[in-house]
């Protein structure tokens, strides 16, 4: 029950991660994903801890710019830890490698971050469309679905399914670009 008050307590005053508990309980949170997902990325362990403590000194910083009604706590860390994951890349990038400094053959999926990233953002978005729009583009983007399979799932017409679809498009385009997004990403 405190555990859940001092969470419930870290996501409403976010903004104020200068108190040490709503720091603390943030850092739990979320510490062990974004150590995992740097560490996908860099492939190196020391550097994954590194952007992880960068990482909140950034969101320390940069906590009055948090806005709660635009995205999640979570979406927001993972957001900058992104940053910084590929500020690392660029400053890795721009020194010259040693022979005998190559990392070994680790199994690196193609930037999960980023993926990730993408999908946190794209499932925010869509849980401010409305209930009708969402749910189309789920079925039909998502899922996979046909048109014709989710009119008669609905009980609606296909062309109402369409127009969802293209208003839905329309309305998740938008909620995009207020969450910052380009249209080159």
């Amino acid at each position: 029950m405190r555990l859940r008050m001092a969470r419930k307590r870290a996501e409403e005053s976010v903004g104020n991660l200068a108190d040490n508990a709503v720091l603390r309980t943030v850092y739990d949170d979320h510490a062990g994903e974004l150590f995992a997902l740097a560490y996908r990325s860099l492939g190196d362990r020391g550097r994954a801890e590194e952007v992880v403590q960068e990482t909140f000194l950034r969101a320390w910083r940069g906590a009055d710019r948090y806005d709660p009604q635009r995205s999640t706590v979570r979406t927001w860390l993972y957001a900058i830890c992104r940053n910084v994951v590929i500020d690392a890349s660029r400053a890795r990038a721009s020194r010259p490698q040693l022979a005998d400094t190559e990392p070994p053959d680790v199994p690196v999926p193609e930037r999960p971050l980023e993926q990730l990233l993408v999908g946190l953002q794209v499932e925010e978005a869509l849980r401010r469309l409305s209930e009708q729009h969402r749910v189309v583009l789920v079925e039909i983007h998502l899922r996979d679905r046909s048109t014709s399979e989710v009119a008669a799932e609905l009980g609606i017409p296909v062309g109402t399914v369409r127009s969802r679809v293209y208003y839905g498009l329309k309305a998740l385009k938008l909620v995009l670009e207020e969450m910052g997004w380009h249209g080159d990403q």
